[in-house]
């Protein structure tokens, strides 16, 4: 029997009680509105973990890369997915159009004329219809059309196109300022040119708790809640207690009385920041945060904390962004009371293109 205290560190844990807790509650969530979820799976990219989901109910999953999407198929996880990202190019239409073909409903989105053509190009010659949305940008400032107008103008194309089946919109995230205002306005207008839409679909974590203020979607996409993470303790979605991914690392150096050094740099840990301070928080010693992070050097500040851990000691790190730390190691171990009851590959880890 492999106990936790048994890894060698910096390795990278997850707790299994939290990990069920966190795949029911969020699904809970999510079913109370009487819409369907659909989780992200960049988060944790092992395809057992995306079983659970399923087996909790979950109506699909949405993958955002080809590599991606075909560690899932490959894996025959569920027969429902949404690839999250414009795919260009006759090399990955062409993959794009073989996978389709493995599984009962295989939607893309896209925010322009040039990947809706590609696609419509690429049906055409394997003979497949491919569901389609319009993806949407509401505030992020990412991908998506600017406004519903141009959404509507676009789905006027795709419904033109061959093999394009046009099934409705999306976008990310819908804590995003102009998510309602976009979307109400989106829905009047399609309404009005008599163009249906049976799929909205919204996404993001943290939007978790405020999933009654869009009654327009249909579905959700969340990915971090099945770990959650510094950002998402942050955000209020969730509590430290529900911090199911942890890096265990130990502690290399004390150089002077208020800094400790770790062995679990930014090639495990991820120098993410986005919105909240330092790069991690020490689990067991609340107040101690990593200020620094350099390749192989995890810095921790204990100016705020007055019981310390020494040299040889090991912590768990609660990193700022739990979906970076899975991208950057090959395996997670799941843990239930301080036994490693199993290891799961990363399986998707690094499927960039």
């Amino acid at each position: 029997m492999l106990r936790v205290e048994d890894l060698d560190t910096p390795a990278v844990i997850v707790f299994l009680d939290r990990l069920e807790a966190n795949i029911a509650r969020v699904q809970s969530l999510i079913a109370r509105q009487g819409i369907g979820n659909r989780p992200h799976i960049k988060t944790h990219k092992i395809p057992a973990i995306a079983q659970m989901q399923m087996q909790a109910g979950a109506v699909g999953l949405t993958c955002q890369k080809l590599g991606e999407l075909e560690v899932f198929v490959d894996a025959g996880v569920c027969d429902d997915y949404l690839l999250t990202y414009n795919i260009i190019g006759p090399h990955k239409t062409d993959r794009l159009m073989r996978l389709a073909g493995r599984v009962k409903r295989l939607a893309v989105v896209a925010d322009n004329d040039v990947v809706l053509r590609g696609l419509s190009e690429a049906g055409l010659r394997h003979s497949r219809d491919i569901p389609l949305l319009i993806e949407c940008d509401t505030g992020f400032g990412r991908n998506g059309v600017q406004s519903p107008e141009a959404a509507l103008d676009l789905a006027r194309l795709a419904l033109k196109l061959p093999r394009i089946a046009f099934e409705g919109l999306m976008m990310f995230p819908n804590t995003a300022p102009h998510t309602h205002e976009f979307f109400t306005r989106a829905v009047k207008l399609f309404r009005e040119a008599g163009i249906k839409l049976p799929v909205v679909s919204g996404g993001g974590t943290p939007a978790l708790n405020s999933l009654a203020e869009f009654p327009m979607m249909t579905e959700h996409r969340a990915g971090t809640y099945v770990y959650n993470d510094v950002m998402m303790v942050h955000s209020g979605v969730a509590s430290w207690q529900d911090c199911a991914l942890q890096v265990r690392a130990t502690v290399v150096s004390r150089p002077s009385p208020a800094r400790a050094v770790l062995d679990c740099g930014s090639k495990v840990l991820t120098s993410d920041q986005y919105y909240v301070q330092h790069y991690g928080r020490l689990a067991d010693y609340p107040g101690a945060v990593i200020s620094a992070l350099s390749e192989e050097h995890a810095i921790v500040d204990l100016t705020a904390v007055s019981k310390r851990p020494k040299i040889g000691e090991v912590v768990n790190v609660i990193p700022n962004h739990c979906c970076s730390v899975s991208n950057m190691n090959d395996e997670v171990h799941g843990v239930r009371n301080g036994v490693v009851e199993l290891t799961w590959p990363v399986a998707a880890r690094g499927k960039v293109r």
